[in-house]
């Protein structure tokens, strides 16, 4: 399956080329390391499943005639568990390398919402992707419920702003930017896979009330070291939780 921004039409020509690849266990990584070796030279490597962390969990990166190819490893029975879950209202932002927020469990359905199916001998991905086109009500509900994640954060950093903890703060910010997005997201039955491009997809929701990408990149950006500097932030964070609250309540 073809992922990543090039599935989607937003690619740049420097873009990688994310491939999917969707297995049961047992994988045969000889025959895929034979495989790469023939596509992108004798110095090709791939990993044994969970190399990469338990939710990228493995594969390649592969130069190919001069372009960068990922080949990522998808468990297809871990999938379905996801979107069962998704379908539940039931998800986690979890830990992962290179995730810095977390990588949710309805990563898995969203990929393949978005991806392009390329090869499919049994059927069973292109079924699992019609399904996943439809996004659960349950889940929007779930994403809507977790702002109490971003009052919370915002209630802790308030409590110790005489410490102008720099770090603290701008963790706090950049999490409460993200639940905020993955709200909208949410309210507008879009998926959204993970941090990257984050703010950029919120632009494109015809439900993102107006400054709110502007002002997210000002949080972001600008937390500030002195006292006076954070209490501003601190206020356009309240407002950007407020404005996505107002949002994600009112009727469609």
């Amino acid at each position: 399956m073809l992922g990543g921004s090039r599935a989607r039409g937003e690619h740049t020509e420097t873009s990688d080329y994310d491939l999917g690849l969707y297995y049961r266990h047992p994988l045969d990584t000889n025959a895929l390391g034979t495989l790469a070796r023939g596509v992108a030279g004798p110095d090709a490597q791939v990993t044994e499943p969970g190399e990469w962390g338990p939710w990228v969990d493995g594969g390649a990166w592969l130069s190919i005639e001069g372009r960068s190819v990922d080949w990522i490893y998808r468990d297809v029975d871990r999938v379905r568990r996801a979107w069962g879950d998704a379908q539940q209202g039931s998800f986690g932002f979890n830990a992962q390398v290179g995730h810095p927020f977390g990588v949710p469990d309805f990563a898995y359905p969203a990929e393949l919402a978005l991806g392009v199916v390329l090869d499919d001998t049994t059927g069973e991905l292109t079924e699992l992707k019609c399904e996943t086109r439809t996004y659960p009500p349950a889940l929007s509900t779930a994403l809507s419920r977790r702002l109490w994640e971003a009052d919370f954060l915002l209630s802790g950093v308030r409590k110790s702003m005489a410490r102008a903890d720099p770090v603290w703060v701008a963790g706090c910010l950049f999490r409460i930017v993200l639940l905020c997005v993955h709200a909208l997201h949410g309210y507008a039955g879009r998926w959204l896979i993970n941090e990257k491009g984050a703010l950029d997809s919120t632009e494109r929701l015809s439900v993102t009330p107006p400054g709110f990408v502007d002002r997210a990149r000002d949080i972001c950006g600008r937390t500030g070291s002195m006292l006076s500097d954070v209490a501003h932030t601190l206020e356009s964070a309240a407002e950007l939780i407020n404005t996505t609250r107002v949002t994600i309540h009112s009727p469609r």
